[in-house]
């Protein structure tokens, strides 16, 4: 009950400082990461949360499920034909790069046998548009920007399952048996696009039928519906969730628009409240013990992860395309870490390797720079594609605040540049 009464006053102070935050560097998801730290045994003691809780596994895994859901409903499927070569070339080589790259820094820099790295690397390497609702969200941003960032990171969090899985057989126990887990690994993923194929083009056609359909005030519940039922059933059958989840979300508004636009206000709401959840209970597990584990060449390969490779692998990958220069820099920077890595930082944890501990420790502090990095950056970086309304900012609110500003900087001298 502590845990809810916090995530409750967390809330409340989001909410307040939400059109501050929207406005400048402030993000109401570092709001939540450092109130997940300041009640956690490392410094308040208000709630007791390990990496081996459930409720760290559960939040981050229905937060990263909803919010790769609602993504999918981003996704325009002819755009999409029209421009597959840039979102392909960032899955295709960007990631690998990524990918290879962190597990080079790992393994020098931190010391980490070679398998336990190359993990590492490929639970790093999986980018969370959550954290840039700024540039993702925005229509002033050019189209073919939104599309390589929403697609590349709704799709990367699956393609990154599977290499995670067969490095943690390789690095644990069962290494002898790591190649024998491929097929069972394929099958989860085919069994999850699966799903999100099926179930919503089975819903709508059921809604189609001539005495069947939703009233208007509960046509945002059959989207919900389809997402309730498509997480149980991936838990249940072992299918892979987060690919499940953006393909049903990018199949049902190819298939139906109108349920998209129902859902997409309630959608964005629970989606926003499980990351909140997420980033708070992730938070709490940000104790100074942990920050204290991690050596400075740990430090260093966080920041280079950060500033360095991911902007360096996708730049490289969008050599020679029609994205202008600064195009590209945005589409580098905004590599954030976000719920995948979470998720899968805590399977290694789990899994009882020899180096898991130092690996776990590593991925948790790179995603909380990278939290912090990235949510405090994209209003800035938006400006420079000159959005004028901010997002969660109203119109009205916006001019007000310009022209309030404008009156300020006509009386007082201004204190910087």
């Amino acid at each position: 009950m502590v845990l809810i009464a916090v995530f409750g006053v967390a809330l409340l102070i989001s909410v307040l400082l939400s059109g501050l935050a929207a406005r400048t560097v402030l993000s109401t998801s570092f709001l939540f990461l450092v109130g997940g730290a300041l009640v956690s045994d490392g410094f308040l003691g208000l709630i007791h949360i390990t990496p081996d809780s459930e409720i760290v596994t559960v939040t981050a895994d229905l937060a990263l499920f909803a919010v790769l859901f609602t993504d999918g409903m981003h996704v325009s499927f002819p755009k999409l034909r029209e421009n597959w070569k840039n979102p392909a070339r960032a899955l295709g080589l960007g990631m690998p790069l990524a990918f290879v790259g962190m597990a080079l820094v790992t393994h020098y820099l931190v010391g980490l046998d070679w398998t336990t790295s190359f993990l590492v690397g490929a639970v790093l390497a999986p980018t969370d548009p959550v954290f840039a609702s700024a540039i993702v969200g925005r229509k002033e941003v050019p189209a073919k920007l939104r599309q390589l960032l929403n697609v590349e990171s709704g799709i990367n969090d699956g393609l990154a399952l599977p290499i995670v899985l067969i490095f943690i057989a390789a690095a644990g126990p069962t290494s002898g048996h790591a190649e024998s887990d491929l097929g069972k690994i394929a099958l989860e993923l085919v069994s999850g696009l699966a799903f999100g194929i099926v179930l919503p083009i089975a819903v709508i056609a059921l809604v189609r039928f001539r005495h069947l359909g939703a009233e208007p005030k509960l046509q945002p519940l059959l989207p919900l519906a389809i997402g309730v039922i498509l997480y149980a059933a991936c838990h249940l059958t072992h299918a892979n969730p987060y690919l499940a989840a953006f393909s049903a979300g990018a199949v049902l508004t190819a298939r139906s628009t109108e349920a998209k636009e129902a859902f997409e206000p309630l959608g964005e709401a629970l989606a926003e409240l499980a990351k909140f959840a997420a980033l708070l209970v992730f938070g709490a597990l940000l104790t100074p013990h942990l920050f204290g584990e991690l050596s400075l060449g740990g430090y260093v390969a966080v920041v280079l992860s950060i500033v360095l490779i991911r902007p360096a692998s996708l730049l490289l990958s969008l050599y020679g395309t029609g994205f202008e220069r600064k195009e590209k820099l945005v589409a580098a920077w905004f590599g954030p870490k976000g719920f995948a890595s979470v998720v899968y930082g805590l399977l290694v944890l789990q899994a009882g390797i020899p180096q898991g501990e130092q690996a776990y420790t590593l991925i948790a502090i790179c995603i909380a720079f990278s939290i912090i990095a990235h949510s405090s950056t994209d209003v800035p970086i938006a400006r420079l594609f000159d959005v004028e309304e901010l997002v969660g900012v109203p119109e009205q609110h916006t001019d007000r605040t310009r022209k309030g500003a404008a009156s300020t900087d006509r009386t007082n001298t201004p204190s910087g540049p």
